[in-house]
């Protein structure tokens, strides 16, 4: 089998359950595992496709996600290759979406083997956050925020904290502020994520003069949207952040 995965996070995955010699393409943004980043040939970025690369790799499965990748490339895809397309919004979804590939990928017993060890890991989670509120900032300029219906919001929500905000997906800042109830209290804990905008230390004291009531706190992006074998680090990463 030959795989070509566009999405850097399932590209972690397929290296955990073991698919060294069967994966034959990633995108730029596969920086896990380093080996893989150095070695694999490389496809474009997750919504930047090189296709004539992808073709002379024929593939036999593309691994593929909705939010990652665009409509028109997976569509463009979908004409010559079979692709495997995920729609991931929350925990259950990251779960089936491991299972089906797994089974796609002729790993089906490696995949149960890790699923088994996310869920009993994640049974441990939700006393991390003690119903403390949030907002997560994915961007700085013009300011975006995690919503409703997003992987994030669904892991730091099992993670026992509470989104502050209740728009859906990626809203910016000024939305959500228009939105917000006139006696809403400041979340608990401003987010500031490494990725997709690298937040730094220098973001801190801004941040904290606009939420002067908030706690700020840089965050790992991996941690927080990766699905897949990355889910097995997440729990002893957040009880070390919030311990």
């Amino acid at each position: 089998m030959r795989i070509v995965s566009l999405v850097p996070s399932l590209t972690e995955y397929l290296w955990a359950l073991g698919l060294t010699h069967e994966v034959v393409g990633i995108t730029k943004f596969c920086v896990h595992p380093k080996e893989w980043f150095e070695t694999k040939t490389r496809v474009g970025g997750t919504k930047q496709l090189n296709f004539n690369s992808i073709k002379q790799l024929q593939p036999d499965l593309i691994i593929a996600n909705k939010e990652e990748n665009t409509k028109e490339d997976i569509e463009q895809l979908q004409q010559e290759f079979k692709v495997l397309l995920t729609d991931i919004v929350d925990i259950e979804g990251a779960l089936l979406a491991l299972s089906t590939i797994g089974k796609a990928v002729n790993k089906e017993q490696q995949a149960k083997q890790l699923i088994a060890e996310i869920e009993q890991d994640f049974m441990a989670l939700s006393s991390v956050g003690k119903g403390q509120s949030f907002l997560y900032f994915i961007w700085q300029d013009p300011a975006y925020i995690v919503g409703q219906k997003t992987y994030i919001n669904a892991l730091l929500e099992k993670a026992g904290f509470i989104n502050a905000c209740e728009l859906p997906r990626y809203p910016s800042l000024e939305e959500w502020q228009t939105a917000m109830k006139t006696d809403q209290e400041a979340p608990s804990f401003i987010f500031l994520s490494s990725e997709p905008f690298p937040f730094k230390h220098d973001h801190l004291a801004f941040f904290q003069q606009r939420f002067p009531k908030s706690k700020i706190m840089l965050i790992d992006g991996e941690m927080c949207s990766w699905y897949g074998s990355r889910m097995t680090m997440v729990r002893p990463y957040f009880e070390k952040l919030f311990n």
